[in-house]
């Protein structure tokens, strides 16, 4: 099914027909398809909605670049055109930093709040960091200077699609480039602010050997979010909850039910 929302097409299925409402939330790159085991658990119990987030999935494309409090408009519309509210959430990473604004702007619509490999801080830059963003920049703008020449504009695009290969992250470089503008609004703000805003009860799950979304985020959350728990899924990647579905979802069930 698809629903028009701000500005483009938002697929989005359910699972279930009766009990609370659960919204699930995917990360970026993927869709809702990897949650739908996920769906099917809490589909015994619950009425689940799964939807693309746009430009994600068999959803539209966002009509301008969009940062994390656009997505949250577009979720937070989506749950008012078809009257799914209040409901919990339960998401992963990049779906996560749009449920931490969702839970902030607009409290009375959700209940508790699942993060797993929750996105939304960001580390302090390196000094190694530092000096490879600026010989990224110094070599961009060289690139771009070569483009401008007569006769030499294909040899520049080149020399630019090479240093975006070599500098830039997997996420970055699959995109297009209007893609990548939102891409980058997203991931250029820090959450840090937000979460001791967020009133709900909020369950913090994590693979101990997450690389996208390090440990020491997980356990920086848990201070910041008032009503926070984290639980460690030991040996477990940034896909923890698929990896080790049956523990996740037993747990994710039993946070949603309890009184």
């Amino acid at each position: 099914m698809f629903a028009e929302i701000k500005g483009t097409k938002i697929h989005y299925e359910t699972v279930g027909d009766s009990g609370s409402k659960v919204l699930l939330l995917h990360g970026w790159g993927c869709s809702g398809e990897l949650m739908k085991g996920v769906a099917d658990t809490l589909g015994e119990n619950h009425l689940v909605l799964i939807p693309d987030f746009p430009g994600h999935g068999k959803s539209g494309r966002p009509p301008e670049p969009w940062g994390v409090p656009e997505y949250a408009d577009a979720v937070k519309e989506l749950l008012d055109t078809l009257g799914f509210y209040p409901c919990d959430i339960v998401a992963h990473s990049f779906g996560c930093r749009v449920a931490a604004w969702a839970a902030k702007e607009w409290p009375d619509y959700f209940r508790r709040l699942v993060f797993t490999g929750a996105a939304g801080l960001r580390a302090a830059e390196s000094e190694a960091g530092r000096k490879k963003a600026a010989r990224y920049r110094k070599l961009k703008k060289l690139a771009l200077g070569i483009g401008i020449i007569p006769g030499l504009r294909k040899l520049g695009g080149r020399l630019e699609d090479a240093l975006r290969e070599k500098y830039g992250s997997r996420d970055y470089n699959a995109l297009d480039p209007e893609m990548r503008k939102t891409f980058v609004r997203v991931i250029q703000q820090d959450l840090r602010e937000v979460y001791p805003s967020i009133r709900q009860s909020t369950l913090l799950i994590w693979g101990d050997q997450d690389t996208e979304t390090p440990m020491w985020m997980g356990r920086e959350m848990e201070k910041l979010i008032p009503d926070a728990g984290l639980v460690v899924l030991e040996g477990g990647s940034h896909f923890a909850y698929l990896e080790q579905a049956v523990r996740f979802n037993v747990i994710v069930k039993h946070f949603l039910t309890e009184t």
